[in-house]
C-alpha cells in the first residue's frame, strides 16, 4: 500500500511538472509572437497600455469603476494606434524632426517652404494604404489588449482556458499575415510613436522578417 501511494505520489508531480512546463512555454511561445508583432505598434502607447492597464484593472480584480477606466484606456490606445499611422516625419533643413498628420495634398500643418527646399513633399499625401496598415494595427492592438491577462480576468474570466489556446495559435498567424500585407503594402512612412530610420525599403524587409520569423524570438517590449 505504501509503494503504491508512493508511486501515485511521483506520478502526480511529475505531472504537475510537465502541466507547469507546457504552460511556461505556452507563455514564452506567445510572448515572442506577440512581441514581434508589437513592433508595428507606436512604441509610446503600447508602453502606455502595459503601465496602465494592470494598475486600472486593480491587476484583474475589476469592479465596476475599473471595467469603465479600463474601456477607455483600450479605446484611447486603439484609436492612437490607428491614428498614428496617418502621420508621417520628415527632417527639416534645421536638421530638426518635423511631424504632420498626411493628407490627399500632402503633411497637415503645412510646412515652411524654407524648411523643405530639399525635400520631396508629394510622397507624404495620402495613399490607400495607409488604411490598410491603420487596420492592421488595430488588429494587432485588439490581439495586444483584449488578450491580456488583466483584461481577461476583468471583463471574462471564464475565457482564460481558451486564452491560452489563443496566445499560442494567433501570434504566429496574424504575424504570417501581417508580413504578407507589409510586403505588398511596404511601410515607408515614419508617423507620431514610430522609430526614425534613414533606409526605408531595410527597415520593411526588416519587419516582415520579424513577423514571418519564429515566435521563439526575443522581444523587449513585453
Amino acid at each position: 500500500m505504501a509503494q503504491k501511494n508512493e508511486n501515485e505520489t511521483v506520478t502526480s508531480q511529475t505531472f504537475n511538472t510537465e502541466t507547469t512546463a507546457t504552460i511556461s512555454n505556452i507563455k514564452k511561445s506567445s510572448t515572442g509572437g506577440i512581441g514581434s508583432l508589437i513592433k508595428l505598434l507606436p512604441t509610446g502607447t503600447v508602453f502606455l497600455f502595459q503601465f496602465l492597464n494592470p494598475v486600472l484593472t486593480n491587476s484583474g480584480h475589476c469592479k465596476t469603476s475599473n471595467k469603465y477606466l479600463t474601456s477607455i484606456l483600450l479605446l484611447t490606445c486603439g484609436f492612437n494606434c490607428f491614428f498614428s499611422t496617418f502621420t508621417d516625419s520628415y527632417t527639416g533643413t534645421d536638421k530638426k524632426r518635423h511631424y504632420g498628420v498626411v493628407t490627399t495634398k500632402g503633411l497637415w500643418p503645412s510646412p515652411e517652404s524654407s524648411l523643405t527646399s530639399s525635400v520631396d513633399l508629394s510622397k507624404y499625401r495620402l495613399r490607400g494604404s495607409d488604411f490598410v496598415h491603420a487596420a492592421l494595427s488595430l488588429l494587432i492592438f485588439a490581439l495586444l489588449g483584449l488578450l491580456d491577462t488583466n483584461t481577461v480576468h476583468c471583463f471574462y474570466p471564464s475565457f482564460e482556458s481558451t486564452q491560452q489556446r489563443l496566445l499560442q495559435v494567433l501570434p504566429p498567424v496574424i504575424g504570417v499575415f501581417v508580413g504578407w500585407i507589409f510586403v505588398i503594402f511596404p511601410q515607408h512612412r515614419h508617423g507620431i510613436g514610430y522609430p526614425v530610420t534613414t533606409d526605408d525599403s531595410h527597415e520593411s524587409s526588416r519587419i516582415s522578417n520579424d513577423t514571418e520569423g519564429s515566435p521563439q524570438n526575443p522581444t523587449h517590449n513585453v
